[in-house]
C-alpha cells in the first residue's frame, strides 16, 4: 500500500500550480511580445517619417540660408547710407542694389556707358594679379549667359573620355576646320570641367563623334556643379543642323 501511495504521489510544485495561473502567464507572454512588435513597428515608422522630413527640409533650409545670406550681403552695400540718413528699414538696401544693377545694365547698353565700361575694363586688364581674377570671373559669367558673348558655351556635349566605354560631359565652345591632305575635318572644341566650372581640359573632337544630348546649357551646368546628382534618368541625343551663323563662320575659315 505504501508503494502505491508513493507511486501515485504528485510533486508539491505541480500540486500547487493552478491552471488559471498558467493561462494568465501565457497570456501575459503573448501580450508582451505583441507590445514589443508594436513598439518596433512604431519606432520604424517614426524613424522613416523623420528621415523623410529631413530629406525634404534639408534643401529648403539650405536654399533659405543661402538666400538669406545673399539678401543680407547685398543689403549691406547701401544700408549704411540709409543708416546715416536715419532710415532703418530692412531690405531697403537690397531693393536699392537691385535697382542699381538694373540702371547699370541700361547705362552700359548705351554708347556712352559702353565706352566708359570699355575704358574701365582696359584699366583693369593692365593691373597685375587683378586682371587674372577679372578675366576668370568674366569667362564664367559669359559662359553662363550665351547672349553676352559669342565665345560662351554653345551646346552640351558628351564625348568618349578618358577610355573606351566611358563618357564625359562637356560644353562646345567653338568649331574649327582642320585641313588635311585626305580632306578637311570639322573639329569642335569641347571644354570638359574637372573642378566644377573653373578648371577643365579642352579637347578637339571630330564633330561626328560628339553626342549632343537634349539638354540646355543651364541643365548641363547644374549636372556638373551638383556632381551628377541632378542627372536625368534618360538622355536622348538631339538631331541638330548647323546654324546659319556657324555656317558663315565655317565658310570664312575654309
Amino acid at each position: 500500500m505504501t508503494e502505491e501511495k508513493g507511486s501515485s504521489s504528485v510533486p508539491l510544485s505541480q500540486a500547487d500550480e493552478d491552471p488559471e495561473d498558467a493561462a494568465k502567464a501565457s497570456l501575459n507572454s503573448s501580450n508582451s511580445s505583441t507590445r514589443q512588435a508594436c513598439c518596433y513597428v512604431l519606432q520604424s515608422w517614426v524613424s522613416r517619417k523623420f528621415m523623410t522630413g529631413c530629406v525634404v527640409l534639408f534643401p529648403v533650409a539650405v536654399t533659405f540660408f543661402i538666400t538669406w545670406w545673399i539678401i543680407q550681403f547685398v543689403d549691406g552695400f547701401f544700408s549704411p547710407i540709409y543708416e546715416q540718413l536715419g532710415i532703418d528699414i530692412f531690405g531697403l538696401g537690397f531693393i536699392t542694389s537691385l535697382l542699381f544693377v538694373f540702371l547699370v545694365g541700361i547705362f552700359v547698353s548705351s554708347w556712352l556707358g559702353a565706352t566708359v565700361f570699355w575704358l574701365g575694363e582696359w584699366i583693369i586688364k593692365r593691373m597685375p594679379f587683378v586682371r587674372h581674377i577679372y578675366a576668370a570671373s568674366k569667362q564664367i559669367s559669359t559662359a553662363i549667359s550665351s547672349d553676352q558673348n559669342t565665345t560662351a558655351f554653345k551646346e552640351v556635349a558628351i564625348i568618349r573620355h578618358p577610355r573606351v566605354g566611358e563618357y564625359a560631359f562637356g560644353f562646345i565652345t567653338s568649331s574649327v576646320v582642320l585641313q588635311r591632305d585626305d580632306g578637311d575635318e570639322e573639329l569642335c572644341s569641347v571644354f570638359v570641367p574637372t573642378n566644377h566650372l573653373y578648371i577643365g581640359d579642352i579637347f578637339l573632337v571630330n564633330s561626328k563623334d560628339i553626342i549632343r544630348p537634349n539638354l540646355s546649357i543651364g541643365e548641363g551646368i547644374e549636372i556638373i556643379v551638383s556632381g551628377g546628382m541632378t542627372m536625368p534618368q534618360m538622355i536622348s541625343p538631339m538631331e541638330r543642323t548647323a546654324q546659319p551663323s556657324e555656317r558663315i563662320a565655317l565658310n570664312r575659315i575654309t
